[in-house]
């Protein structure tokens, strides 16, 4: 027999998620009946959801054109290079500003390879009262809150990464002879570029926006709750 939810039942869901505390929600919750939250972990669902987010997304930037053949997350030269690749190419070298620019995206595949950790134990440090506001909020209020909750601290760990992967795939050579053969032409402005910061930005850039996209799908397409947790928690969601 089909039950309907009484208003008590939507006065009590209306309590549940306005509580602070993880005490008394989980008193109130006890009161609920299955049919609409149960004991629903929100915390554990939500860090779920963005371990979801890195394992599927993130993962594909690893592997070999993941940034460089992904226009949503592609590294660009930043504006103070972009008249050496002009240049360059107006002189007939462009498979050189090509192999520049593949190189940069290559760096960044690798430490992303490299970093995916980071990202993962930083999610374990999400709160209760995080995760309640985060459940309810945007599309990618879940991204956003790793995003400015985590960046400093990442960037300080992925910044030596991106370091050691430009020596590894060779980027460091590339873009020595590229601003070598540019500062070597007539009439420019010598220039002397840090790609490790930049690299390590936009790299970083591609990640959350990677995992935005895990999160919206998780958010928006219920086929994409591929457990009974993300199931039972964005339920929630789609119910406020």
């Amino acid at each position: 027999m089909v039950k309907f939810i009484s208003m008590k039942n939507v006065l009590l869901f209306i309590i549940f998620i306005s509580f602070s505390s993880c005490a008394q929600l989980q008193q109130i919750a006890s009161q609920l009946p299955q049919t609409t939250t149960g004991t629903v972990d929100i915390a554990g669902g939500l860090k779920e959801a963005l371990n979801k987010g890195i394992t599927e997304q993130v993962t594909k930037l690893t592997a070999t054109d993941g940034f460089y053949r992904n226009e949503a997350v592609k590294i660009l030269l930043p504006a103070e290079l972009q008249k050496v690749d002009s240049s360059l190419r107006k002189i007939g070298l462009s498979s050189l500003a090509d192999e520049g620019l593949k190189a940069i995206n290559r760096a960044a595949e690798d430490a992303v390879k490299e970093a995916t950790p980071i990202f993962v134990n930083a999610v374990t440090n999400m709160s209760f009262n995080d995760a309640r506001g985060i459940l309810l909020g945007n599309d990618n209020s879940a991204t956003a809150y790793l995003q400015s909750t985590t960046s400093t601290d990442l960037y300080a760990k992925f910044n030596p990464v991106v370091k050691n992967s430009f020596s590894k795939v060779g980027a460091d050579k590339v873009w020595s002879n590229i601003i070598t053969k540019y500062n070597s032409l007539p009439l420019v402005s010598k220039v002397n570029p840090d790609l490790n910061d930049y690299v390590t930005s936009q790299a970083m850039s591609g990640v959350f926006k990677m995992i935005a996209v895990e999160e919206k799908d998780i958010r928006t397409n219920i086929n994409a709750r591929t457990s009974t947790l993300l199931k039972s928690v964005f339920a929630i969601q789609d119910n406020k």
